[in-house]
């Protein structure tokens, strides 16, 4: 199931760094994003009938507010590279502090809808569900990162 996970997040993360990310290409790739995720967790999660409604009301608004710090993630990725290679210490700082709310930002969505999830179908599919979505986090994370350069990373291949 992680390999299944896995390739389509590595078809759809590597399109949105190769491609434009203008506001209505942005929207045009989480969608699309968001559709193929969304039937990925419909397999894996298998949730009852009686349970279904519920649930996927509370996904489809967790989506809402992940595909938002989504944006905002890409904004400062975006803003990384724009500056990269001018990047001074208040630029950095600036670019560094919103990453980190970024990234705090995400756990506290899931600190909620957790609750929101536990309360609806109980603690294990709550779990269940947010361990999918940390597992789709982190090989997302991955990704960025791995596109990335390193601060200093492209002036030292030059000198090589």
């Amino acid at each position: 199931m992680k390999k299944v996970f896995l390739l389509l997040l590595v078809v759809f993360t590597t399109g949105v760094f190769a491609q434009s990310t203008s506001k209505e290409d942005l929207d045009v790739i989480q969608g699309l994003y968001g559709k193929s995720k969304k039937e990925l967790a419909v397999a894996y999660m298998a949730i009852p009938d009686a349970q279904a409604a519920v649930f996927w009301k509370i996904y489809d608004e967790f989506e809402a507010e992940r595909k938002a710090l989504g944006k905002a993630k890409v904004a400062n990725i975006e803003n990384y590279a724009t500056n990269y290679d001018n990047l001074t210490d208040e630029k950095a700082d600036m670019i560094a502090k919103a990453a980190l709310k970024n990234n705090m930002d995400y756990q506290k969505m899931f600190s909620k809808y957790y609750d929101k999830y536990k309360k609806a179908v109980g603690a294990t599919t709550a779990m269940k569900i947010i361990q999918f979505e940390n597992y789709m986090q982190t090989t997302v994370q991955s990704e960025i990162q791995d596109s990335i350069p390193f601060i200093g990373e492209l002036d030292a291949a030059k000198t090589k």
